[in-house]
């Protein structure tokens, strides 16, 4: 299920089994793309990608990857968040290798969608506008904002402000850039307007949110 998304676990019996749950944050942290995240036939409204129903040999594989992920994550060996990772990426191709939806067909209801996401990520340190996407995509900003949250779960603005929030998280973490030089180069004309849409967004102003980090 993708973040946001509606859903309902109706149990008639006491179920076994797993449930993950992974963030955005821990992705880029395991080198996880998230175009490797949107290229898989996994992450759309329950309608487009109806529960996998795997046969014996993948389902095996499955689970000994699930196995695999719990071991490590309850062991207390050095950086094993990163075994997680890799283990989490042979899950999810795994998985989407199963599902047996149409990908052509699959890719061309949803090409709003995959084309929306990729301007976004070539024009977003400059332009935050859902006007200025609507008009690349020659569509109103009310048929993107409705083809977005229809299929995401969320308006244009928030994944446009979701996808600044998570490269202004990566170059807190990963880089010596000052607040303000992060600003500047995710578009922000003054530093406090950075601060205060990063706050906004993460409950954590820039500086905090490093001291955070780095206690982890």
């Amino acid at each position: 299920m993708s973040p946001g998304q509606v859903h309902q676990v109706i149990e008639n019996e006491k179920p076994f089994g797993y449930v993950m749950t992974f963030s955005t944050d821990f992705l880029l942290k395991n080198s996880i793309s998230l175009d490797f995240i949107s290229d898989l036939n996994l992450f759309r409204n329950y309608g487009q990608t109806p529960p996998l129903l795997p046969k014996k040999e993948p389902f095996d594989k499955i689970q000994q990857f699930t196995k695999a992920i719990e071991a490590y994550y309850y062991s207390q060996q050095p950086n094993k968040l990163l075994s997680v990772g890799a283990y989490l990426k042979l899950f999810l191709i795994e998985c989407s290798n199963i599902c047996t939806i149409d990908k052509l067909k699959l890719e061309s209801a949803n090409s709003i969608i995959r084309d929306f996401k990729t301007a976004v990520d070539f024009h977003f340190r400059k332009e935050h506008s859902t006007s200025f996407y609507a008009k690349l995509l020659n569509i109103t900003p009310d048929h993107l904002n409705r083809s977005i949250k229809a299929k995401l779960g969320k308006t244009a603005k928030e994944y446009i402000q979701t996808r600044i929030t998570i490269e202004a998280k990566r170059l807190i973490y990963f880089t010596d850039l000052t607040n303000k030089e992060i600003g500047y180069e995710l578009g922000f004309n003054e530093p406090a307007n950075f601060s205060a849409f990063f706050k906004k967004c993460t409950s954590l102003s820039p500086s905090n949110f490093k001291k955070q980090e780095l206690k982890s």
